[in-house]
């Protein structure tokens, strides 16, 4: 029986100490641990398990983590973080108060720069490798892994652009698997494919940008990855190497559906088969109702086009391009494009439901404006994963979308209660709306059934009270509503959904504060500049001197963990509302 050695590696120093022929039992072992604990306690599992050997290969031939390392959006980092002291504490990755599922600079001196969203890390690594040979750091090394889907996205060819005409050590490592999430798509996808076929002249566009390319090689060779490396290492200037790796790699089933398998859930170690969660006869997950409804629609108006930046099974869009490939486009990691593709769109008669994971719409913010809103274009934006998202953590809480949205002239933004809602809104939107509409729902599972009625319209900035009451009002907006309805069961108190933010309901809010002295609004959105600020301004504007509590997601980044989990610890569980509901109706 061979020794372990995965046990005897708490930081590169001694990943560095073994013999280069046992390398490939540490790359088994590595796999093996991954594959244990993400089958328990769940997380990103293919991208990991593919990038094993180079990451291996990395920490033994870079002098980590003074050389830095920067992984591309993290879902490929598991076995970096094994391997740079968090063994011990893996089992909690994901969960409130465990390590982020992400490289996060307070976490490891080895994690050199926090990525949850794509195509930083060219742009990153160059920033560091400019400062070294500033400060005269002439032999500092400078990694950038960066995945195919995300060197398609723009900020990718701006950091290969820049990084062409700089004398720096700096190297990109192109971990292509021909897979983000979802398949990569694209010209660059096809040349890659090329290039991997030998079909097309290797090196015209990366050495065009003036890079030392070499490659493609094989990524599960650790021992062609180390060789190459350390040639690497000497070369002078920016330098790329194409290494072709496959996700999933050491588990049958994960390298068979990609897709399934990138986040998979629980699931047998041994067998890879996926465990199924208790629940029939359950409420439909939002992202499914947004898929199913605008394949009802897109049947009855022919002018609904959709659009993803890279998400089609995230955003259930897939169910679209099925059925209506011509007629529904993922653009790949390139959030700023999708939203300027569907202007274009707009102006000319299509009706472009463009959706965009609430934190990834940060992403396109001057077009938005610039493009969309300046020119009061009617593009449908749909928001996903709005508010708390969960055990992604802060880079992927949709908590900031009503703030920044609210700001911007001619945008009507529409926030659903429930899967119904949502599905009437989507109505409403494509009969002809002269202005642009952001619409946000949450991750996850809705709360109704029998959510698949027939469409009614929806007045726009029209709210509506769900129960009566004395004293004091509540105003809440989008799915919280549902904490609320649960806090308020034994309480005498009014329960009002505004449903928009912009433009508010305002005979609705001004024969509210005439009725209520105390008025308390809730969101899952940062109580900076969002729906309690503008009830707030409307107070101020209308010279209303009523009590005002304004709930939601205080002034501070929040951590990773379950969703339950994360309301409570900000107050916004249905326990922690009652109490504060029933401290003020006293």
């Amino acid at each position: 029986m061979q020794k372990s050695l995965l046990h005897t590696i708490h930081t590169p120093k001694e990943l560095r100490l073994l013999n280069q022929k046992d390398l490939p039992q540490l790359a088994q072992e590595l796999r093996e641990f991954i594959i244990n604990i993400v089958a328990t306690k769940e997380g990103h599992l293919g991208a990991s398990l593919g990038v094993v050997e180079l990451t291996i290969a990395l920490h033994y031939v870079f002098n980590t983590p003074i050389d830095q390392l920067i992984w591309d959006v993290g879902h490929q980092a598991y076995g970096h973080k094994i391997l740079t002291g968090r063994k011990n504490n893996f089992h909690t990755n994901r969960q409130l108060g465990g390590i982020s599922g992400f490289p996060n600079r307070n976490e490891s001196n080895y994690d050199t720069f926090g990525v949850g969203h794509a195509s930083t890390s060219i742009s990153a690594a160059l920033g560091m490798a400019i400062a070294s040979k500033l400060k005269g750091e002439f032999e500092k090394q400078h990694i950038a892994v960066i995945g195919d889907a995300s060197i398609a996205g723009g900020m990718a060819f701006e950091g290969l652009n820049h990084a062409g005409v700089t004398d720096t050590n700096l190297l990109v490592i192109l971990n292509d698997n021909a897979i983000g999430i979802d398949p990569s798509v694209g010209a660059l996808k096809m040349y890659l494919t090329n290039v991997k076929k030998g079909t097309q002249k290797r090196n015209n566009i990366i050495k065009a940008l003036n890079f030392d390319y070499s490659g493609p090689i094989d990524g599960h060779n650790i021992n062609t990855i180390i060789s190459e490396l350390k040639r690497l290492k000497k070369v002078k200037g920016p330098k790329f190497l194409h290494v072709i790796t496959t996700k999933g790699k050491g588990l049958k089933q994960a390298e068979t559906d990609q897709v399934k398998y990138h986040a998979p859930g629980l699931f047998d170690a041994k067998t890879g088969e996926l465990i199924v969660k208790s629940g029939f006869n359950q409420p439909p997950k939002y992202q499914d109702v947004f898929g199913f409804t605008i394949v009802e629609l897109a049947k009855l108006n022919k002018k609904i086009i959709g659009i993803t930046p890279a998400m089609p099974t995230g955003s259930s869009l897939k169910y679209m391009m099925d059925i209506m490939p011509d007629r529904a486009f993922d653009v790949g990691i390139a959030e700023q494009h999708a939203v300027t593709l569907a202007a274009g769109m707009a102006t000319q008669g299509l009706i472009p439901f463009c959706n965009i994971y609430s934190t990834f719409l940060q992403r396109a913010y001057d077009q938005i404006i610039h493009d969309v809103a300046l020119q009061n274009l009617p593009v449908i934006f749909c928001l996903d994963r709005a508010g708390l998202v969960g055990e992604d953590g802060p880079t992927h809480h949709g908590i900031f979308d009503l703030s920044y949205l609210r700001s911007i002239p001619n945008l009507i933004i529409f926030a659903p209660r429930n899967e119904v809602e949502l599905r009437n809104i989507m109505y409403t939107a494509q009969l002809g709306l002269k202005h642009p509409i952001a619409i946000r729902y949450p991750r996850g599972q809705g709360v109704t059934r029998n959510w698949k009625q027939a469409f009614t319209k929806i007045e726009i900035g029209k709210g509506t009270q769900l129960k009566k009451g004395d004293k004091l009002a509540i105003l809440s907006i989008g799915s919280i509503s549902k904490n609320v309805t649960e806090a308020i069961i034994d309480l005498q108190v009014s329960h009002y959904d505004l449903r928009f933010v912009k433009p508010l309901d305002e005979t609705l809010l001004h024969a509210i504060f005439k009725n209520y002295e105390t008025i308390v609004t809730i969101e899952d959105n940062s109580i900076k500049g969002g729906f309690g600020s503008a009830i707030s301004e409307f107070a101020s504007e209308n010279n209303y001197k009523n009590t005002i509590k304004i709930l939601g997601i205080p002034d501070v980044f929040i951590e990773h963990g379950d969703v339950g989990t994360l309301q409570k610890s900000v107050g916004l569980d249905a326990e922690n509302l009652k109490k504060r509901f029933s401290l003020l109706y006293r």
